[in-house]
C-alpha cells in the first residue's frame, strides 16, 4: 500500500505543476513546442503557487481581506474612498504579471498563443483564486485590445496590461447591473460623447477586481436603440493624465462567501471618462468576446480546484491514522478518491481541449468559421461541466478530512468557499446551455462538429477498450438522436437544453479521455484506459457499482493514484 513518503501531506509547499504528472503528459502530447518553450517558467511558476501564494491566499482569506470605508460627505459632495489591501496580496498580484501570466503572448519574438498563460491560471487557481480572478479579466482585456481595438487605443493602453516588470495594470469587465445579471442587453449605463471621448453615468451592480486600472464596460449611447445592439464597449481607465483619479466611486464592498481575498465591488459611474472600443451594433459583441476568453480561464480554475481537492484529500488518507491504518487502506475511500481523480482528468482534458481550440484559432491554425465554432462550443461545455465537478470534488474534500476540513486551519474550507464561484462567474449553466443551443440548433453547424470529433474519438479505440468502445458508441447516437430531434423541433430546445448540455458534456470527456488512452497505449501504458473505463462505467452506464466492484481501476488502485504507468 502506499507509503506516507510517497505522497505530500498536503499541497503547500509542493511544486504545482511539477507534481502534476497527469497535465505535463497532456502538454506534451497535444503542445509540445509550447511547452518546450515554457516549461521551465511554468516550473518555477508552479513552485511559486505552491508556497508563497498559497501562505498568502490563507492569510489574506482569513485576517486581511481588502476593506473600504465609505465617505459620503466630502468638501465637493459626494466622494468615495479608496480600497484597501494588503501588501502581501498586492505583492503576489503584481508578482503573478511579472510571471507572464497575462503578458507572455504579447512578448516580443512570443508565439502569440496562450496555453501557457491558461497553465498559469490553472495553477493559480489551486493557491489563490482571488488572484487569479483579476488575473482572468486582465488577460480578457488584454485580448480584446490586441484583437478588436482600435489602434490608437491598443498601442495606448495594452503595453500597461502586459508589461512584466512587476508594474503592469489589471483589467475589469462591468457589465452587471441591479436590475440583471446576465441580461447585459438591458444595460441602463449611459455613454454621452464629450472632447475627450466618452462620459460613463450609470451603476455596475457587481465589478469584481473593483481596484482595476483598466476596464470594459456595456453602455447606451442616446438615442441608441434599447436592446442589445443600442450597446457599445468602452475602456474605462482608473486614473487620467496627471494621475488624476476618474470620476467613478465604490458604492460598497460585496460580502461575498468566498474569494474574499478579491474586491468586488457596486461602482458609480459619474460621468467616468472613457474611450469606445465598439459602438452600437458591435459593443456587446466585444464584451462577449472578453467573456468567451474569461470562460476558458473558468474551465482551467474550475479543473486547478479539482485537483487541489485531490491532492488534499489523498494527502490526509495516506498520512491519516484511524482504526489501526491509515485511512487509504479502507476500500470505501479508495473508491471515493478513485472518483475523484477520474473527474479531475476529465476535466483538465476538456478545458485544455478549448484552451488548444483557442490557440489555433488565434494564430490561425484552424478554420476561422469551424474553429470558432468548436471553440464556442467546447468553452460552453468544459466551463458548466467542469465548475459542477469541482463544487462536488471540494465537497468531498472537506468530508474526506472530516471535522478539520470544515476549519478554517485546513485548506479545505477555503477550497470549497471558492469553488462556488465558478459555477456563476462568466455565466451559470442556463447561460451555457444557450449558448449551446445557439450553435447546436440554430445557423451554425455545431451539432455536425462535435459528431465528427466525438467520432473520430470513437474509430480510434482499440479492440482493448471494451465495454468503454460499446458505451461511447451509444452515447454518441444518443447525441446525435438528440441533435437531429432538436433541429426538427426548434421550439423544444430551451426546455432541453439543460440535459442536452449534460448529456454532450459527459460524451465528449469520455471521448477525450479516451484519446489520452489511445497515445498512451501505443507507449505500452494501460493507465488512463482504466481510468477512461472507470468514467465511461460510472459517467455513460450509470450502473450498478456493486456489480463491478474489482473493476481494473481499483485492483491497479496504487499505480493509477499514483500516476504510475500500468502494462
Amino acid at each position: 500500500m502506499i507509503a506516507p513518503d510517497e505522497v505530500p501531506r498536503t499541497a503547500r509547499g509542493t511544486n504545482l505543476y511539477i507534481a502534476d504528472i497527469n497535465l505535463q503528459r497532456l502538454l506534451e502530447r497535444r503542445a509540445p513546442e509550447e511547452l518546450q518553450r515554457h516549461e521551465d517558467r511554468l516550473a518555477d511558476f508552479g513552485a511559486w503557487a505552491g508556497g508563497p501564494l498559497d501562505e498568502q491566499a490563507e492569510y489574506t482569506d482569513r485576517h486581511a481581506n481588502p476593506r473600504h470605508t465609505p465617505q459620503p460627505y466630502g468638501p465637493n459632495g459626494h466622494q468615495g474612498a479608496p480600497i484597501v489591501f494588503n501588501p502581501r496580496y498586492m505583492e503576489c498580484h503584481a508578482e503573478a504579471y511579472a510571471r507572464g501570466a497575462v503578458g507572455l503572448p504579447y512578448q516580443k519574438g512570443a508565439s502569440g498563443r496562450h496555453m501557457a498563460c491558461f497553465t498559469m491560471g490553472y495553477l493559480l487557481s489551486q493557491a489563490d483564486v482571488s488572484i487569479h480572478c483579476p488575473v482572468t479579466m486582465t488577460g480578457a482585456v488584454a485580448h480584446v485590445l490586441n484583437t478588436v481595438a482600435p489602434d490608437d487605443l491598443r498601442q495606448r493602453f495594452l503595453p500597461d496590461l502586459t508589461r512584466m516588470d512587476g508594474r503592469a495594470l489589471s483589467g475589469g469587465t462591468w457589465a452587471t447591473e441591479l436590475h440583471g445579471g446576465s441580461d447585459v442587453g438591458a444595460t441602463t449605463t449611459r455613454a454621452v460623447k464629450t472632447d475627450e471621448g466618452w462620459a460613463l453615468h450609470g451603476l455596475k451592480w457587481f465589478t469584481s477586481n473593483a481596484g482595476s486600472g483598466l476596464a470594459l464596460a456595456t453602455a447606451r449611447p442616446d438615442g441608441a436603440p434599447a436592446d442589445g445592439k443600442g450597446l457599445g464597449c468602452y475602456l474605462v481607465p482608473s486614473h487620467l493624465e496627471g494621475s488624476q483619479p476618474n470620476a467613478y466611486s465604490v458604492r460598497r464592498l460585496k460580502e461575498k462567501v468566498g474569494t474574499r481575498g478579491l474586491a468586488t465591488a457596486e461602482l458609480d459611474l459619474l460621468g467616468a471618462t472613457a474611450f469606445e472600443v465598439a459602438g452600437p451594433g458591435e459593443g456587446l459583441k466585444v464584451m462577449m468576446a472578453a467573456l468567451e476568453y474569461s470562460r476558458i480561464h473558468n474551465a482551467v480554475a474550475s479543473a486547478g480546484l479539482l485537483r487541489r481537492a485531490f491532492v488534499e484529500s489523498l494527502g490526509w488518507s495516506v498520512h491519516r491514522p484511524a482504526f489501526g491504518q491509515t485511512v487509504v487502506h479502507y476500500p470505501m475511500v479508495q473508491d471515493q478518491l478513485l472518483d475523484i481523480q477520474m473527474e479531475l482528468e476529465a476535466a483538465v482534458a476538456l478545458s485544455f481541449e478549448s484552451v488548444f481550440a483557442f490557440d489555433a484559432l488565434a494564430t490561425g491554425d484552424s478554420d476561422p468559421e469551424q474553429g470558432g465554432d468548436w471553440l464556442r462550443l467546447v468553452t460552453a461545455l468544459a466551463k458548466y461541466r467542469t465548475a459542477d465537478q469541482a463544487v462536488k470534488a471540494c465537497r468531498h474534500a472537506v468530508e474526506m478530512v472530516g471535522g478539520n476540513g470544515y476549519t478554517e486551519e485546513f485548506p479545505t474550507a477555503r477550497l470549497y468557499r471558492d469553488c462556488l464561484v465558478t459555477a456563476v462567474w462568466e455565466g451559470p449553466a442556463n447561460i451555457q446551455a444557450l449558448e449551446l443551443l445557439r450553435l447546436v440548433t440554430g445557423k451554425r453547424p455545431g451539432d455536425q462538429i462535435f459528431l465528427g470529433r466525438v467520432g473520430a474519438a470513437l474509430s480510434d479505440l482499440p479492440p482493448q477498450a471494451g465495454d468503454t468502445a460499446d458505451l461511447l458508441e451509444g452515447a454518441l447516437e444518443e447525441c446525435r438522436a438528440a441533435l437531429s430531434h432538436l433541429r426538427r423541433n426548434p421550439d423544444q430546445a430551451p426546455r432541453h437544453g439543460r440535459r442536452l448540455l449534460d448529456l454532450l458534456s459527459d460524451t465528449l470527456a469520455t471521448a477525450l479521455l479516451c484519446e489520452e488512452a489511445v497515445a498512451d497505449l501505443k507507449l505500452g501504458d494501460r493507465r488512463k484506459l482504466l481510468v477512461a473505463n472507470r468514467f465511461a462505467a460510472r459517467v455513460l452506464a450509470h450502473h450498478n457499482p456493486i456489480a463491478t466492484a474489482m473493476e481494473p481501476a481499483l485492483a491497479a488502485f496504487e499505480d493509477v493514484i499514483l500516476y504510475q504507468p500500468v502494462e
